[in-house]
């Protein structure tokens, strides 16, 4: 697997700024303006082109002729962003830093999903590429444990401004490794001689391939809810005659998470729409039992069981992207994704800071509701697909661009595809 170890720490790395973002901008924005405020209106600049720049990007990486060139361009424009707002927030006027956080956020689908989308030029069809992407979901939840951490402990020590500039020398150390990368090996990845996709094709390979439409609107509905965690822990350790505790609470959840994707989502037996199911369900079970709990220790085992079932999550996305993509559409359908998800979790997050005085555990509840709502709007539409394509009432996704994948999720594989 050449250049697996080095896709590994580039995507962590690049991934430990995008994590560490939160909480950097918003301490930095506190120390500099007095304001927390300020800073989730820049939070909010940096998150909000997700979606936008998600189908541009992708498309834009498909039809690169200098793929190398463009990835690491992406990840050097990130980093830019997060070196610049380290100067600039607080001190240059708002409309200047808020217009560069909207540049920094639009290189973030290629942080997320489009760097999950090499690891398919990286390593052939098989169990080996199915353990690759439980290595790489490990790379999200283990940012997700270590970013904030290490900007809360550097601004305690010294200042924000310095936190600011850890992340930045981060994404600096992954533009860096995934310089060194091997790009378009031939024979992996899209079928030789394949069209190039257009802009809409990724977005067009979401509704009409089955299993990407269920796993897609699945985990968007998943992380309606996810997104809204954050906030609900704060407030549920508070009810618990705990205040502060909710960074306990998140952090159980983070290593619980971490914890699943170097187990569980490593499971290569399963099929990866079964495990994305099970994972839903059972961190809806998990978070129910959270929302009941009558102390902090024990909503803490709670949310750490939560995180183990949410762990395979991303593996099972991952694999199911990487499987079921169109030929000459996986970058655009990794980085669509993955921009629904964070825009699905932004408005998670703004929808429970409204309902704010409304009681935690209900609130957590509520949380709980939507992953169990998920894992069965993925169980519908798997089920209706597979009817459809029994009864011949529908062409099994041929209308999408190349989509030789499967025609069910046990179905052959076209020579040649993903």
């Amino acid at each position: 697997m050449p250049g697996l170890g080095r896709y590994l720490a580039a995507a962590l790395a690049a991934r430990f700024a995008s994590e560490g973002m939160g909480m950097a901008v918003v301490l930095l924005a506190l120390q500099r303006t007095g304001s927390a405020a300020h800073g989730a209106f820049v939070l909010t600049a940096w998150l909000a082109p997700h979606v936008l720049a998600a189908p541009l990007a992708g498309a834009a990486a498909a039809r690169s002729r200098r793929p190398r060139l463009f990835h690491v361009g992406a990840l050097a424009g990130f980093t830019t962003a997060v070196a610049a707002l380290a100067l600039l927030l607080g001190r240059a006027p708002t409309p200047v830093v808020l217009a560069v956080a909207v540049l920094g956020g639009s290189c973030g689908p290629m942080v997320t999903g489009g760097l999950s989308s090499l690891v398919a030029g990286l390593i052939p069809p098989g169990p080996a590429r199915d353990r690759a992407y439980g290595w790489d979901a490990s790379t999200y939840n283990g940012a997700a444990v270590t970013a904030p951490a290490a900007v809360s402990l550097v601004a305690a020590f010294g200042s924000a401004g310095p936190a600011m500039g850890l992340l930045a020398a981060s994404g600096a150390l992954a533009a860096a490794l995934a310089a060194t990368l091997p790009y378009a090996e031939p024979g992996r990845g899209a079928t030789p001689g394949a069209p190039r996709a257009g802009m809409g094709a990724g977005l067009a390979a979401l509704w009409r391939v089955p299993q990407l439409r269920a796993i897609t609107s699945a985990t968007t509905l998943a992380f309606l809810g996810l997104g809204a965690l954050t906030v609900t822990s704060v407030l549920l350790a508070t009810s618990l005659g705990s205040p502060g505790g909710g960074g306990v609470l998140m952090t159980a959840f983070a290593l619980g998470a971490l914890t699943g994707s170097l187990t569980l989502g490593r499971i290569t037996t399963v099929p990866p729409g079964r495990l994305a199911r099970w994972a839903m369900a059972a961190t809806g079970v998990a978070l129910t039992v959270a929302a009941f709990t009558p102390s902090l220790p024990l909503a803490a085992v709670a949310f750490a069981a939560a995180g183990v079932c949410d762990g395979p999550l991303l593996t099972a996305t991952l694999r199911i992207r990487s499987e079921f993509a169109p030929d000459g559409t996986r970058t655009q359908v990794f980085t669509l994704g993955a921009g629904l998800k964070v825009t699905a979790a932004s408005t998670g997050a703004a929808l429970v800071g409204l309902a704010a005085d409304v009681r935690p555990w209900i609130l957590v509840l509520a949380i709980a509701v939507l992953q169990l709502a998920a894992a069965l709007l993925h169980t519908v539409v798997t089920a209706r697909s597979r009817v459809r394509d029994t009864t011949g009432a529908a062409a099994p996704a041929a209308t999408a661009p190349s989509a030789g994948s499967a025609t069910t999720a046990a179905g052959p594989r076209t020579p040649g595809a993903p």
